[in-house]
């Protein structure tokens, strides 16, 4: 698969949330999270998505795993390291275009295994010791689960479109990808703080730290290409469970009008209620839904588990209007491409974070977060310590032990086209 049919192909898979709303960048509208899609067809939790953090440790991505923080000293001087490695390839030829016209897996035989075991072997996904043969055995299928961890793919050990695809970007363009990254940590790795929280946007993934190592890692859904998750820098102030969410004029105007217009009893079956601007309740039936007359009202969604946040939003002063929260999809986080919202960021396994931010707020532990959770209470809850925040991208970076991590350029800000899923290729 080329390069730019990828791109074609990720990009398409990107934007078909926006292209099914159709949601306004006008205001703070734009990072609406697509609530309506959320409401429409959220699942009841409690399946088996719930538990896909769990499933996903293979052993191949163990051996990627590390508790040493991405905002560190340390990792400046590993990705110093893999600078220098990536060089020394560079300098002896690079590594082979590994053939890409079938779907190897274990227990294949073909030629193109051999190409693919000597490209394995120079990013140290292989041992030499392995040899050159054409069959496709349980050192390949390691090497490969190895290689698509390390590259955010699903370590399913099968040769396909996106790991052949990764696989085949140059040596250059990969040391040139370490060497803008190394940049971006430089600014970012000195955290003057014992605790913090980091969002790797092209990773789409979380990083809770304390005291130099990482407590918690949580998948997450950030911002699609053309409604994108800030950089920025705060601190989180609040945990609110059980919130409410309020629609903004933009999805009452495109998608909850026409929606009621077709479907009259919606709001009802959400839970959304509408207020006047005197704070008092207005019955749908009573709103006439063939004018825009109801964008002059409030659209409050009752906490609970179909709202947009469902269990939690997390709150921090910013001024792009973005939040971390809970989902009632949770299948989004078993997505490759989690790119997927308006511009907040979702966190699977959100109540373990809430547990590690209320740590040192008296009154909150575990058995009270989930007590009041389930009693569907809406209750904001001020942190005793608010926890800095930092909302980063680093697409390549290393954490020791030889492991150089890498990711797609979501949003072009590595300069390299062969790394960027484009909007307009």
């Amino acid at each position: 698969m080329s390069q730019l049919d990828r791109r074609t192909f990720l990009r398409g898979a990107a934007s078909l949330g926006a292209a099914g709303l159709g949601l306004s960048m006008a205001g703070t509208s734009a990072f609406a999270q697509n609530a309506l899609n959320d409401i429409i067809s959220a699942p009841r939790r409690g399946n088996w998505d719930d538990q896909f953090d769990a499933r996903a440790s293979t052993s191949s991505q163990q051996q990627v795993a590390t508790n040493q923080p991405v905002m560190s000293p340390q990792t400046v001087s590993y990705v110093q390291n893999a600078i220098a490695e990536y060089s020394n390839i560079a300098m002896q030829g690079g590594w082979p275009q590994v053939p890409g016209n079938a779907k190897l897996k274990l227990g294949a035989s073909d030629p193109a295994v051999s190409v693919l075991r000597k490209r394995l072997m120079i990013t140290g996904d292989l041992p030499q010791s392995a040899g050159l043969s054409g069959s496709f055995d349980s050192y390949v299928d390691a090497g490969v689960k190895r290689f698509q961890s390390r590259h955010g793919l699903p370590a399913d050990g099968v040769m396909g479109q996106f790991t052949y695809s990764a696989m085949n970007i140059p040596v250059d363009v990969r040391l040139g990808q370490l060497q803008t990254n190394l940049g971006r940590l430089n600014e970012i790795a000195n955290v003057n703080a014992q605790r913090f929280v980091m969002v790797n946007i092209p990773a789409a993934l979380i990083e809770a730290n304390e005291n130099g190592r990482v407590s918690q890692r949580h998948t997450a859904v950030v911002g699609k290409i053309d409604r994108q998750t800030p950089l920025l820098v705060s601190k989180i102030h609040e945990v609110i469970l059980n919130p409410f969410w309020t629609a903004p004029k933009s999805i009452i105007l495109k998608d909850i009008i026409p929606v009621m217009r077709k479907d009259p009893t919606y709001l009802t079956r959400n839970k959304i209620r509408l207020y006047d601007a005197q704070g008092q309740e207005v019955p749908p039936e009573s709103v006439d839904w063939n004018t825009d007359e109801a964008v002059r009202l409030m659209f409050r969604q009752d906490p609970g588990k179909i709202n947009a946040m469902s269990s939690t939003k997390i709150n921090f002063h910013n001024s792009h209007a973005v939040y971390m929260h809970d989902t009632p999809q949770q299948s989004y986080f078993n997505k490759m491409m989690r790119f997927d919202s308006s511009g907040c960021v979702r966190v699977q396994n959100v109540r373990d974070l809430d547990v590690w931010l209320l740590k040192n707020t008296p009154g909150w532990d575990r058995q009270t977060i989930e007590n009041t959770i389930k009693s569907g209470e809406n209750r904001p809850i001020q942190l005793a310590d608010p926890v800095p925040l930092h909302f980063v991208y680093v697409s390549a970076w290393s954490t020791g032990d030889g492991v150089v991590q890498f990711r797609d350029d979501i949003y072009k800000m590595d300069g390299a086209a062969e790394l960027a899923i484009g909007t307009d290729a």
